[in-house]
């Protein structure tokens, strides 16, 4: 078996999220807590899925609906009700572990800077040694409270203290657990039960395991990491630290993609964005969700978009964008909104303090400032004048406006819908239409009328 074929299709990993995070002082179960958009749990699952898993499995516990709500039908789940220690998260999900998998990795939900790599290499070092157990150690700055690891004079590993059991001379050992590990399944299987409870608390804890698979003689294996890959989140503070480790990350995947970023610690991505080739993106500029923005685009400063497409070659300067779609060349702002299925088509132009909601305008169209479209649909080439609003809402239902191509309406403009303005129709400045205009007409006045009825 080579390590090639392990990755593909040889591997489940387990992944404990049942405990509470009492440090996080919240409601909200630990692991449900957003890093660079999306909940912390999420990257242990893609970085499961990335080495070749089979099904993940997810355990459980505190806040178990809350967690299966958000992550959905992607994973496995084993409920760990009490939680007791890390030993038993795993004896939980034994049932769930398929026996034709050949290892078995176990991860942490709250541990979201682990990379693929890295647990290649550990698999690789397990497949390597033929070894029963394996494990990713480190040596941080400061050790704090990481269980220590214990080597022999060969520099084998016989052991994996925990910082509250070890000695004053183990405490003094640089090279600590960071208690992801990798089993031969077989072997994890036959041993669990072995695990015994701490006196006191009756936790199970995995790291029973590596000496007992020393004892045994089954190699112990390891392999080494950058330790902010290893950082638990146990509290808000290290919330904040996993974000802007997570943020680096995503901002150098970007720029590597060929993306500027003028300030890249002021420029805010979500995991799930993506950005093409030549877009540059400016200072205080916040991307969430599942936005896409194309390629040769101008973006901020000072902008927000949020699940939104937005084609190439485009410019939002300043700009809120939420929901909506914007097809290439479209430029936007200072100090406008698209809300909620905002449609611009190809050219359109959207000035100052400008909103935009489940309206599609058409190519070329310009909306210039301070004008409200609200369930509108207009057509190409429209001008749409300062001031102007639709009148959407009657206070019970909302109405449609409908705005045929090449029609020019005035500033200030009420569109008091449902109403439909013709193709090159024209309205006056300050007119307040409450009922259709043919094509190539022009109404003005309150409330509007034809200049020939005027």
């Amino acid at each position: 078996m080579n390590n090639e074929q392990v990755t593909m299709n040889k591997v489940q990993c387990v992944i404990l999220a049942a405990g509470q995070g009492t440090r996080m002082k919240s409601a909200r179960p630990k692991v449900l807590h957003e890093i660079a958009g999306q909940p912390m749990v999420r990257y242990a699952i893609e970085v499961a899925n990335s080495i070749g898993s089979l099904r993940p499995i997810v355990v459980i516990g505190h806040g178990a609906d809350d967690v299966k709500q958000t992550i959905g039908e992607s994973v496995d789940y084993a409920l760990q009700s009490p939680q007791l220690g890390t030993g038993h998260a795993v004896l939980c999900a034994r049932d769930q572990i398929d026996p034709a998998s050949e290892l078995v990795v176990v991860l942490y939900g709250d541990t979201p800077l682990i990379t693929a790599d890295t647990l290649r290499r550990l698999i690789a070092a397990h497949v390597q040694s033929a070894a029963a157990v394996s494990l990713i150690t480190f040596q941080p700055a400061d050790p704090a409270l990481y269980g220590r690891i214990i080597r022999d004079d060969q520099q084998r590993i016989v052991d994996s203290v925990e910082y509250t059991e070890a000695t004053p001379e183990q405490r003094a050992l640089r090279e600590v657990n960071s208690g992801i590990f990798c089993y031969k399944t077989d072997w994890l299987l036959s041993h669990l039960d072995r695990l015994t409870p701490r006196p006191g608390h009756g936790e199970l804890y995995l790291t029973d395991l590596v000496s007992l698979a020393a004892r045994e003689g089954a190699v112990v294996a390891h392999a080494d990491c950058d330790e902010n890959e290893v950082l638990g989140i146990n509290d808000r503070a290290q919330l904040a630290q996993a974000e802007r480790l997570m943020r680096e990350r995503i901002n150098t995947r970007h720029m590597l993609n060929g993306v500027t970023l003028i300030d890249p610690a002021t420029t805010y991505i979500a995991a799930r964005v993506v950005i093409g080739a030549d877009t540059v993106v400016y200072p205080n500029t916040h991307l969430h969700g599942k936005t896409a923005i194309g390629r040769e685009c101008a973006i901020g400063p000072n902008t927000i978009i949020h699940d939104s497409t937005i084609g190439n070659a485009c410019e939002i300067v300043a700009s809120m964008v939420e929901g909506a779609v914007l097809e290439d060349h479209v430029d936007m702002g200072p100090f406008s909104h698209m809300r909620k299925g905002a449609y611009l088509s190809e050219g359109v132009h959207i000035g100052n303090f400008a909103e935009v909601k489940d309206s599609r305008l058409g190519p070329g169209t310009k909306q210039g400032h301070f004008s409200y479209l609200g369930n509108a649909n207009i057509g190409a080439d429209v001008n749409i004048g300062a001031g102007t609003i639709t009148c959407n809402y009657d206070g019970v239902k909302k109405h449609k406006t409908e705005i045929g191509e090449g029609t020019f309406i005035g500033s200030d403009t009420m569109l008091v819908a449902p109403v439909k303005i013709g193709a090159h129709a024209k309205t006056g400045a300050g007119s307040v239409v409450t009922r259709d205009v043919a094509d190539g007409e022009l109404v003005y006045g309150v409330p509007a009328r034809p200049k020939h009825n005027a």
